[in-house]
């Protein structure tokens, strides 16, 4: 299985019980399924920018050690002029910033992929172009 996260689930692997964060459990199941092997994992260049950017504000004194955690996970990322030509586009259409769009564009542009994502407010802007899934009907 092909799967792109964007950081509204990352977050979770690296600050995953902090009050607000809904799904945790679940973020944290599709990361051990990332780590066994069950999936591979594609992400755009700009997510670990972007997900230090929220770890160093919500838990500065562990962010040395999630960026670590995060760079030991098997994951391929996905660079092109197409992606960002995609994710552009998307973004015009949906009228939503374009980081979040990189996420749904890798997707797209990767064959048989999914992005997982716990933004509720990204999925029902993007849902009906496919191939985007909300985090709480991700795992079995």
């Amino acid at each position: 299985m092909n799967v792109v996260v964007d950081a509204s689930v990352a977050i979770k692997w690296v600050v995953p019980f902090k009050s607000d964060e809904a799904d945790s459990v679940l973020a944290l199941r599709l990361l051990s399924r990332v780590r066994n092997g069950e999936i591979t994992l594609y992400q755009p260049t700009h997510w670990l920018a972007e997900i230090a950017g929220v770890i160093v504000r919500l838990s500065p004194a562990t962010v040395h050690d999630d960026i670590s955690d995060l760079y030991e996970i098997n994951f391929h990322i996905i660079e092109s002029k197409a992606l960002y030509v995609r994710a552009c586009k998307l973004a015009q259409e949906l009228n939503h910033h374009v980081f979040d769009t990189l996420y749904h564009a890798a997707a797209l542009n990767v064959p048989n992929a999914v992005l997982i994502t716990a933004d509720e407010r990204y999925y029902d802007k993007a849902r009906s172009l496919g191939k985007i899934v909300p985090l709480a009907d991700s795992t079995p």
